[in-house]
């Protein structure tokens, strides 16, 4: 998929909030400091598309971001980030869980897990939850620039055979690197794939 254009459109602190679309979305999220924004940037091939911070949790509303006209890019906050109050973090995560749950055009969610990371509680109960939703999701493990191949490939090994172990079927899965542009193109056929798929029941 070749991306000519993307462009922000709003943001929104809750599904209430979010402008009617006729669009299919796409969702992305992690915990803190997983490198979404980059990412983001990465796919839509724009340097700032999205912020890129050293502060985790920055991004605390639900960015919504035009893709060719096509298909819309949602940034979703990520779970878990830090130096906010337990009060407020409780009512963003209801808020993203309602957006997930309740949004008719969300096509797909990509969850973002770090690579270099033994497998992470908060990491396993988020995906235990999206087990439970009629929405699918597929997993990106991102950094791989930072570590070795082998390295990279014996983490994501470790994490499937601890989340998912006993289960017949894994989720889609990518390695990426925003430093070498590895998973991208995958990444973006994977949305192709599920734009011609038809509207979610």
């Amino acid at each position: 998929m070749k991306i000519n254009t993307a462009d922000f459109i709003h943001s929104a602190p809750d599904l209430a909030s979010c402008k009617a679309s006729a669009l299919p979305e796409f969702g992305f999220i992690g915990r803190s400091n997983v490198g979404k924004s980059s990412l983001i940037n990465l796919l839509a091939s724009r340097k700032a598309l999205a912020r890129v911070s050293g502060t985790p949790g920055k991004t605390r509303l639900i960015n919504f971001f035009k893709i060719n006209n096509a298909w819309t890019l949602v940034d979703l906050p990520g779970y878990g980030y830090a130096r906010v109050g337990k009060e407020q973090r409780a009512d963003f995560n209801e808020a993203v869980a309602d957006y997930i749950q309740n949004r008719e055009n969300l096509k797909l969610m990509f969850v973002l897990i770090d690579s270099r990371l033994e497998p992470q509680q908060i990491d396993r109960d988020f995906i235990d939850w999206m087990d439970g939703r009629i929405v699918p999701f597929a997993l990106v493990f991102t950094k791989a620039d930072k570590q070795s191949s082998n390295q990279t490939q014996a983490n994501v090994d470790r994490f499937n055979k601890t989340v998912f172990a006993g289960r017949a079927t894994l989720p889609p899965q990518f390695i990426s690197s925003v430093e070498t542009g590895q998973g991208r193109n995958e990444i973006l056929a994977l949305v192709a794939e599920h734009m011609v798929a038809g509207r979610r029941k």
